[in-house]
């Protein structure tokens, strides 16, 4: 059965799209970018913007029974490869232990603000495996 999972973001509603989808043990999160959806504000720094995305990624897959660690594949959009350095460290503290398979692409992303977006696909329990 699929389950549909929303992080409350206006962005899901008006597009037409889920934060997560759930399919079996398979958790698919969408990208995701840095907004701060509590204020809903875009925060300057790119580093700030990646953890902003994670805890997005991370609070869905928990609400989809899932977390980090059952991270399999992770998909990194930057708009500027000169960012590289600043994301580097909060990369790796959010994924430097579990290792999934990883693509970075530099790119133009739907808002000028927008810094980096990430995408991540999970297998619940794999990260006790």
């Amino acid at each position: 059965m699929v389950r549909r999972v929303s992080s409350g973001s206006p962005f899901e509603a008006s597009i037409g799209y889920s934060r997560a989808v759930v399919d079996g043990d398979m958790v698919y999160v969408s990208g995701t970018t840095g907004y701060d959806y509590a204020r809903m504000e875009m925060p300057e720094n790119v580093a700030d913007q990646t953890r902003n995305a994670l805890a997005t990624i991370d609070q869905a897959l928990r609400e989809a029974g899932s977390g980090l660690n059952d991270v399999l594949r992770v998909r990194y959009y930057l708009t500027d490869m000169a960012d590289y350095e600043q994301i580097v460290p909060v990369l790796g503290a959010a994924f430097g232990k579990i290792r999934p398979a990883a693509t970075m692409v530099v790119c133009g992303l739907i808002a000028p603000e927008m810094k980096v977006e990430i995408e991540v696909t999970a297998r619940i329990g794999a990260g006790t495996s």
